[in-house]
């Protein structure tokens, strides 16, 4: 029987895909906590919600199945004993001005249903929501700090791709650049040790937390947004904003030492700027040999070739352009690139601000876009790429696009 999860590349058939819909956490955004939470502007949450709707639909409509962070998490918190688990992580990694408040909270937290705590987990808790009395309040809850959560939302929270991502038949957790979403690899590491939909990965961590050591270097983070999986022997890793070269380093020897299959991984070094935050924002991969770039960082990128080496280390050689290094992992004579703009045309760097380039492949030379990029939606047509345009003016507040907003579980195989 096939797996019911497994991806040997960015194209194959979608069949599986985790999702998350936004809720009450976007709600939570305002004006002084934008650069702190990642966001550019405050989305309109219905309108949000609309278009994430059309997004979750139209994979459906394309044989894909939807699962949700919210809905596997309830499933998993039915289990009283994991409930006070994370009720007891949520109070750790809170914002408590008091200690002697943390165990109020505590008790707070393991007096909700599954439904309530995920919402917790999710959309934070605001200090005015616990009903303290005028004699049980401290000092710290009459002179409140500025940011008003003991525990933090996460709006970037639909942004699924980067906590961690399906390599082969084994997983990757990532650990976020940013302290605002460094949660999110929680969730989601929960969700891989105790859901039924996750057990064929559960034992199969190609990177991840160890006996609950911590297993990155100070400084390091590691981001989905910087990994594409370009065969089943095969991965493109990003080396930016938001994934170091010493995470990235130690996936690759991970991935060569264990049973992965891969053995061959493009390590692509670009830019370190908000515009290019991570791989999949400049360049993703549209059909078999196909790839779209956007045209302003061109000149702008290194790119080296990594294999196993002896004694576990690794052979790294550079490789003279994108357009050889790609073909050399992929073992073909050539590969396409395609512009998402206009070569230094300021249509290509505002389309690009916008993810032009973010695509969602659902099946080879098929692809999920923002209709608002025109031009690169036409260039890609003109490439013979078929472009499925879904609506974005609010998803995209949050500097993400299709690719940004899905973690591909299941894919077919691509012959």
């Amino acid at each position: 029987m096939k797996s019911s999860m497994g991806v040997s590349s960015e194209v194959g058939v979608l069949r599986r895909v985790l999702l998350h819909r936004p809720g009450k956490e976007v709600e939570t955004l305002m004006p002084g906590m934008l650069e702190n939470l990642l966001f550019e502007d405050i989305p309109w949450l219905k309108r949000l919600r609309e278009e994430h709707d059309d997004f979750a639909n139209l994979l459906r409509s394309r044989g894909c199945e939807v699962y949700y962070y919210a809905d596997l998490l309830r499933d998993i918190l039915c289990n009283a004993e994991l409930a006070r688990e994370v009720a007891e992580y949520l109070v750790s990694t809170g914002r408590f001005p008091q200690s002697n408040s943390r165990d109020e909270i505590l008790e707070f937290l393991l007096d909700m249903d599954a439904d309530a705590l995920v919402e917790v987990m999710i959309a934070g808790l605001r200090k005015d929501a616990i009903a303290h009395s005028d004699r049980e309040k401290h000092l710290s809850w009459w002179i409140k700090e500025d940011f008003p959560f003991y525990i933090e939302p996460l709006p970037n929270l639909y942004f699924t791709r980067d906590p961690g991502m399906i390599i082969g038949t084994g997983m990757a957790l990532g650990l976020m650049q940013t302290q605002a979403r460094r949660r999110e690899v929680y969730l989601l590491n929960l969700i891989r040790c105790n859901h039924e939909l996750f057990a064929p990965v559960r034992d199969r961590l190609w990177y991840g937390p160890n006996n609950g050591k911590e297993w990155h270097g100070p400084g390091d983070s590691l981001e989905g947004g910087d990994v594409l999986v370009l065969s089943d022997t095969a991965v493109a890793l990003g080396v930016s904003m938001r994934s170091s070269v010493g995470a990235v380093e130690t996936l690759a020897e991970r991935l060569f030492s264990g049973d992965s299959g891969i053995r061959e991984i493009l390590v692509i070094k670009i830019p370190a700027a908000r515009a290019c935050m991570h791989l999949d924002t400049v360049f993703t991969m549209v059909d078999r040999n196909s790839f779209v770039l956007f045209p302003g960082i061109a000149d702008s990128i290194h790119v080296f070739r990594l294999s196993p080496g002896r004694a576990g280390a690794l052979k790294i050689k550079e490789a003279p352009c994108l357009e050889q290094g790609l073909a050399d992992v992929l073992g073909v004579n050539k590969v396409r690139i395609i512009a998402s703009g206009i070569r230094d045309g300021d249509i290509a760097a505002r389309e690009q601000w916008n993810n032009s380039a973010n695509t969602l492949a659902i099946a080879p030379g098929r692809v999920i876009t923002y209709n608002r990029n025109s031009l690169a939606n036409e260039l890609f047509e003109r490439a013979g790429i078929e472009v499925l345009g879904i609506d974005g003016s609010e998803l995209v507040r949050g500097r993400g696009g299709p690719r940004c907003m899905s973690m591909p579980i299941l894919r077919e195989d691509v012959s």
